[in-house]
Order: C-alpha cells, then structure tokens, then sequence
C-alpha cells in the first residue's frame, strides 16, 4: 500500500494492484497518456527527487506537487521516526538501472543540498539526481554514457 500526499493537502492510498493494473501509455519522453473509467488523461513529469520521494507532475495542464510513502517509510513514521534524520548520505546508489545522462560534478566540487548531480535516463524518462545534503564531492565513479545496474555507486562524499 503506498500513501500519497498531493500539493500537502490531499492523502490517497494506492494499492499495488490499482498501480499495476493502471491503462498507461508513454508518448514521449517524461509524458504518459493515462486512460481510466473512459477518461483520457496527459501526464508529464517535470522534476523527480528520488531521495525525498517527491515529484511534480502536470495532468491535464494542471501542476501538482506529490510525495509518496511506501510500507517501509510508513512504518518508520508509526514509530515517531524520520526516515534518514539521523544518517549522514555519504554516497549516492542509482535508484533503478539506467543510462548516465550528463554528469554536473567533479571530485573535490562543493556542493549545496538539492543541487543537481547527474541525469540518468530510466524507462525513457530523465531522473534528476539531487545532492542529499552540503558536501564536498569524494569521487564521480560513472562516466557520461555508462550504463548502470539498481544500487552501483555513482558518486561519494567526503
């Protein structure tokens, strides 16, 4: 069951089997068709942050804000935590494998929390990788044009 949390305000629980059975079609990059209960729907995504879990998405020419929770960060929050407040992000894992789109640092860069890392391209869409936190850049272990597997090291802090 996933929770989610659209413009802060409106809660809806999605179950995995209303997910997986959705009628959706890719049309371009970053944009879906969606068809449901005989409704047409356009969807376009136009910024991911996989390290929050937050995108935003413009359907039918109007943008939304939206947050996902899935089982385990539901349960961290039953239990009064914050998922990851107490652990310093020392390295950044791909999220899903890909290809490396562009790369915008270098070993020994500073770097501020939210600033753009790299864009890797997955399922045709383009991922935003964000800086978790202000740092300084360790080592850049992809190279423009590398493919990548679920969890290979990307980039390392000091």
């Amino acid at each position: 069951m996933y929770k989610t949390k659209v413009n802060a305000s409106h809660q809806f629980e999605i179950s995995e089997e209303d997910a997986t059975q959705l009628d959706v079609v890719s049309t371009s990059k970053n944009t879906f068709h969606i068809l449901q209960n005989n409704e047409s729907i356009t969807a376009k995504v136009l910024h991911t942050d996989f390290n929050k879990k937050k995108y935003r998405i413009m359907v039918n020419n109007n943008t939304y804000e939206v947050a996902i929770q899935d089982s385990l960060d539901q349960q961290i929050a039953s239990l009064g935590f914050q998922l990851g407040a107490s652990k310093q992000v020392n390295d950044i894992k791909a999220p899903m494998p890909g290809l490396i789109l562009e790369i915008s640092v270098s070993k020994g860069q500073e770097v501020k929390e939210g600033e753009v890392l790299l864009i890797l391209e997955a399922m045709k869409m383009e991922n935003v990788i964000n800086s978790p936190r202000d740092g300084v850049i360790k080592s850049v272990n992809v190279q423009q044009g590398n493919t990548v597997d679920k969890n290979a090291l990307l980039i390392e802090f000091e």
